[in-house]
């Protein structure tokens, strides 16, 4: 596994001047960034990845399309745009593109950022470094997955969220 420094950010998510190394603790009062990507096709199924088994986190369970840590000076876009490519093979432009929302955790920032596309999932090469297989699914095939232990235990309030947000941003209904 290559060595990765993150950027640290302070409680208002200010970049600081400072880093630390994946694998050590982040240290008290710092925060690093994380992000998620959810591809969703015209039909409204998510895209999902299985994570190789030889994985360090999670190994051998489906996630999300795409996911991972910023490196030193990644902008969140930067980090879904290498993280999609990296895991997927799938060249995203975010130009312009602001997450669909963000959850804090204990030791960060987790942007989430929702791209309508069709992929033809056959056309991908897998396995890769860190990829096993890829699948569509939706809302209920998900759900159904995080009770059988075979997906990331994400609350399935969040679930449900990835999928309403789809519609677009804002919390108002159109």
């Amino acid at each position: 596994m290559r060595m990765e420094n993150w950027d640290l950010y302070d409680e208002n998510r200010q970049l600081l001047n400072e880093t630390m190394t994946r694998g050590n603790e982040v240290p008290a009062n710092r925060y690093h960034l994380v992000i998620h990507v959810c591809i969703i096709n015209k039909q409204g199924q998510l895209l999902i990845q299985k994570r190789r088994d030889d994985k360090q986190g999670w190994p051998g369970k489906w996630d999300f399309s795409a996911g991972g840590s910023a490196v030193q000076g990644d902008t969140n876009r930067d980090a879904a745009e290498r993280e999609t490519y990296e895991e997927l093979g799938i060249q995203l432009d975010l130009t312009n593109r602001r997450p669909h929302f963000t959850i804090n955790f204990d030791d960060g920032y987790d942007d989430f950022f929702i791209v309508h596309q069709d992929i033809n999932i056959e056309k991908l090469s897998f396995p890769t470094e860190e990829v096993q297989e890829v699948k569509w699914v939706t809302k209920y095939e998900l759900l159904d997955m995080i009770k059988e232990g075979l997906f990331i235990p994400y609350r399935n309030s969040l679930i449900e969220f990835i999928f309403e947000m789809n519609i677009g941003l804002g919390t108002i209904r159109e």
